[in-house]
């Protein structure tokens, strides 16, 4: 016979230190607040990598010149009411280096080059165009190229947090590959600038500028969240967490009973405060892969609880007369492999996707793994352990209407004796 472990001694501790770790995090939300990020809150994305400039180019000749580098080639389209209309490709596996690509460029009609760059660069370090295509005139477009290898990388996230700084509370991820020196810049909007937008871009690019150098910035990306849409980001987030709830309760109600159904849903709301505890004080980012992070946290923790109902379930019509606690005990222990084993096989993906990445993804793991483990801790714990409390209640209610029952029944079997002895 299987060993059984005596989950139900560990009920009332588990419901004190899961108590007192949810006030705690209560009190940090009320106190500190999420450290929210521009999903949430208005505010400018500003997505830069740090490059050298490489070369310059400019257009003196008649119609449009407009440039487009991209990871493997630099094209040209010449248009315009003056010209013959035309594309040139120029293809990095032709031209290698920045010294070949500027001298195909200069034999090209009203287009000239200056090289910022050694000849001997090679042209597949050209960062590409990510903002559009450029057209090209008198003034020169700068060209830039990312760092050849680990020894010419000049920049780190520590140093881009420590050059946006002055900004105010300014957000900052790296993003991969890391020799790229590609960053995400997020600035809050406090809503007391009209030309927030405009000015915050700006102040990004001086500030790294001032930082790393003149002409070392390149803008990739930049979006801004306004207001209403952070206001109804958070309005829809909420109402999802709380129709998963209303789902769950009545999915489990139907299929176990109305304990059950309230002890899951009971494990569900731990699960989701012990993660908030967890993002307020570690000061985690609170952006949409959090709440991604979360809701699957909760899937994973009412499939888990499933299994252990049903399987308390299973055991209560085949020992009937048995005491619920112990047979809540003996299927804890029968799923215990189950859980154990499934538990830690997904902990491995999760642990992996931690340690090889970086940004929002490595913290999306984070949450995962630490979500993973209140899961198995609430179903094992605080479902049960409701159920247990719930069951023990009603066993007590019985017995007092059987006594009461059966003392009338006493008493009145009494009076009936007392009559025929008269």
């Amino acid at each position: 016979m299987k060993r059984i472990i005596r989950f139900s001694r560990g009920f009332v501790p588990a419901a004190i230190a899961s108590t007192a770790l949810i006030v705690f995090g209560i009190v940090g939300y009320f106190t500190k607040g999420f450290n929210l990020g521009v999903d949430f809150q208005a505010g400018i994305n500003q997505t830069v990598q740090l490059a050298f400039p490489a070369l310059e180019v400019s257009y003196a000749g008649k119609g449009n010149a407009v440039l487009t580098v991209a990871e493997d080639a630099v094209t040209l389209v010449f248009s315009g009411a003056e010209v013959e209309g035309r594309t040139v490709v120029l293809d990095y596996k032709m031209k290698p280096t920045l010294g070949a690509l500027a001298a195909a460029l200069r034999a090209l009609p009203g287009v000239s080059v200056s090289l910022v760059e050694s000849e001997g660069v090679a042209t597949n370090l050209l960062v590409p165009t990510y903002q559009g295509d450029t057209r090209l005139g008198g003034t020169p477009t700068l060209l830039h190229r990312a760092p050849g290898g680990e020894a010419e990388r000049f920049a780190s996230i520590d140093k881009v947090r420590q050059a946006v700084a002055s900004l105010g509370e300014v957000s900052v991820q790296a993003v991969n590959p890391a020799k790229l020196q590609r960053y995400l810049v997020r600035v809050p909007d406090a809503g007391k600038d009209v030309n927030f937008s405009k000015n915050a871009a700006d102040a990004i690019d001086a500030a790294l500028e001032a930082a790393f150098g003149k002409g070392r910035v390149v803008v990739v990306k930049t979006d801004y969240v306004g207001a209403r849409y952070s206001e109804t980001l958070s309005r829809q987030a909420a109402m999802l967490f709380v129709l998963t709830v209303l789902v769950i309760l009545v999915y489990a109600t139907l299929r176990f009973g109305f304990q059950f159904g309230f002890g899951a849903v009971l494990a569900t709301f731990h699960d989701a405060l012990i993660m908030v505890c967890f993002v307020v004080w570690t000061r985690m980012e609170f952006n949409t892969s959090t709440i991604a992070a979360i809701l699957t946290i909760l899937g994973y923790s009412i499939n888990d609880t499933i299994v252990q109902f049903d399987r308390v379930r299973e055991d209560r019509k085949l020992n009937p007369g048995d005491r619920f606690v112990d047979v809540l005990d003996r299927a804890l222990s029968e799923t215990l492999g189950r859980t154990v084993i499934t538990t830690l096989t997904t902990m491995i993906t999760v642990l992996a996707i931690f340690f090889f990445t970086s940004g929002s993804l490595k913290d999306f793991a984070l949450a995962l793994f630490v979500g993973m483990i209140s899961g198995t801790y609430s179903t094992i714990f605080i479902a049960s352990g409701f159920i247990e409390w719930w069951e023990r209640k009603a066993e007590k209610r019985r017995a007092r209407e059987r006594a009461t029952h059966g003392g009338g029944q006493g008493a009145r079997r009494s009076a009936v004796s007392e009559g025929l002895g008269k």
